[in-house]
């Protein structure tokens, strides 16, 4: 299962830069509203909240910080099963949404 997980962030990774534009056309508001619904359980979706802080569960400031981290990954991620995370049954939309709103948390 990780190599499965493993090799499609590795595959969404490989997309041509223009697939690679972060948050560019997608709704972040709509991403927030996701992460509040089903992240915010085990995640802080944002500076001031919602969501707890638990040392094992990196907050989405702390995920946004990671360089190599884009849209198309994040997308993939969070839609694929995997231990640790319930499966969302998310949209390709909703989850680069989701991926949109969580890199605007980005450090300018």
């Amino acid at each position: 299962m990780r190599a499965m997980i493993l090799m499609a962030l590795l595959l969404a990774t490989a997309w041509p830069a223009a697939a690679q534009t972060q948050g560019q056309g997608l709704e972040t508001e709509a991403g927030r509203a996701l992460a509040a619904q089903w992240c915010s359980n085990c995640h802080r979706v944002a500076v001031a909240g919602p969501g707890p802080v638990a040392d094992a569960v990196p907050s989405f400031a702390a995920l946004a910080r990671r360089g190599d981290l884009t849209v198309e990954s994040i997308s993939a991620f969070v839609r694929l099963p995997h231990a640790g995370m319930p499966d969302l049954s998310l949209t390709l939309r909703q989850s680069r949404e989701l991926a949109a709103y969580l890199l605007a948390q980005r450090p300018q």
